[in-house]
């Protein structure tokens, strides 16, 4: 830039002024700030650093992401040209520990500082990721992840809780999207830390809070995602053992689709985006209100037709001859009774005539087998007074005392012994 040589009592242009020689009287300009800026920076000879990758945004066929040290003490952002990442070895990811040789840029119109990587190799795994995967394997051995462990989310919240940053955008998609689907939904809000050193502590809290609300039936846990760095707060050990041991349901909403924090895992439903667990947790009134009116559809066309088989039924059972007039039945079964009936007394009647003649005959044989009949004839029983019936004159010793039985009574007489024989 060409010096500039004022005339007395004239001020410069800030273009002309260096910066070394500036003053509240001759300021320097932005841009002749960053042009000498740039220029430093441009001396600079490129470095190899290492570091954890904790962002790797693909646009256009170049990478912009950020690098950390080990501990988090302190981080870049870097752009990697796609010529560069044609030439890498493999493919890098969120997570990977590399070492990169970077070279300083900074942009005079905007101001900016970053740094353009011409090479970058792999060391292995990010000591944060690696902690993760080891505490993510001890979890899942636990049980923490099982499906059958997972609780169902209610049909229809009576109150939703939602713990998010205060005056986020996951806030007002939550509460968006949810009030589009379900106009008289409910929210209980508590605010926390989505991330740094106070996130999981507010979180635990808002958490606590909201499973002790009997009124609150399922919980979301909201963030707009984020570079994993960021989302640190939500495979926090403290945080997942409180989600998998609430009593509330728990949806995490967590970042977009290629997050994965450790809250995903242990929650009862994950939802990809704040969005998404709206519309996973509300039911859509529109779509129920139709779902209701197909059933009632559906009820009145079956009700309509069993009503329609069962007339027909009935109409096929009235159109039987019998149902028609019915004292046709009745009259037919009558003369069969009457039939019946003088056939039973007939049959009945020779029963009895036979009975008649057989009781007739055996009292006649009986008459003739009867002694008084042998009695009334003439005949005489005599006896002993011991009741021992005399057969043999023999018996009657001269001077007993005979009973004689006739057919009229009986009378007592003197034995005078055995009477001979006449000639």
């Amino acid at each position: 830039m060409t010096s500039f040589e004022p005339a007395p009592g004239q001020t410069p242009p800030p273009d002309a002024v260096h910066p070394r020689d500036s003053s509240a009287d001759t300021p320097t300009s932005v841009s002749r700030l960053n042009e000498t800026i740039r220029d430093f920076v441009q001396r600079w000879n490129s470095v190899w650093v290492d570091g954890e990758i904790t962002a790797w945004n693909l646009r256009g066929g170049h990478v912009f992401g950020r690098l950390k040290d080990a501990d988090g003490a302190a981080s870049l952002s870097f752009k990697l040209w796609s010529s560069t990442l044609q030439r890498l070895p493999e493919q890098l990811k969120v997570g990977d520990r590399v070492v990169a040789c970077v070279k300083a840029d900074f942009f005079v119109k905007s101001g900016e500082f970053s740094f353009t990587a011409s090479a970058m190799r792999p060391t292995g795994l990010g000591d944060q990721l690696e902690r993760l995967e080891r505490l993510r394997a001890q979890l899942r051995g636990e049980g923490l992840f099982d499906p059958a462990r997972k609780q169902p989310l209610p049909f229809l919240p009576h109150v939703v809780g939602l713990i998010t940053g205060e005056r986020s955008d996951a806030e007002k998609d939550v509460h968006r999207n949810a009030e589009l689907r379900w106009p008289e939904v409910r929210f209980r809000t508590v605010h926390a830390a989505v991330q740094g050193d106070r996130c999981v502590p507010e979180t635990l809290a808002a958490l606590k809070t909201l499973d002790a609300d009997p009124e609150v039936d399922v919980i979301i846990i909201a963030r707009g995602g984020g570079d994993p760095q960021t989302l640190l707060g939500f495979s926090d050990e403290r945080l997942v053992r409180a989600v998998a041991a609430a009593r509330t349901p728990v949806v995490s909403a967590i970042g977009h689709e290629n997050d994965h924090p450790l809250l995903d895992d242990v929650a009862d439903l994950r939802a990809s985006t704040p969005t998404d667990a709206a519309k996973k947790v509300v039911p859509d009134v529109a779509e129920q209100r139709a779902l209701v009116q197909q059933l009632r559809s559906r009820a009145r066309t079956r009700v309509t037709q069993r009503v329609q088989t069962e007339l027909h039924h009935l109409e096929q059972v009235r159109s039987r001859p019998v149902l028609r007039d019915p004292e046709s039945l009745l009259t037919g079964r009558a003369q069969e009774v009457w039939t019946l009936a003088s056939r039973g007394r007939e049959v009945m009647t020779r029963r009895l005539d036979a009975a008649a003649r057989s009781s007739a005959e055996l009292s006649a044989s009986l008459r003739a087998l009867s002694p008084g009949a042998t009695l009334a004839r003439g005949y005489a029983i005599a006896h002993l007074g011991e009741g021992v019936i005399i057969r043999d004159a023999t018996q009657a010793a001269p001077g007993a005392t005979v009973t004689v039985t006739v057919a009229r009574g009986s009378f007592a007489a003197l034995s005078e012994g055995e009477v001979a024989e006449a000639d």
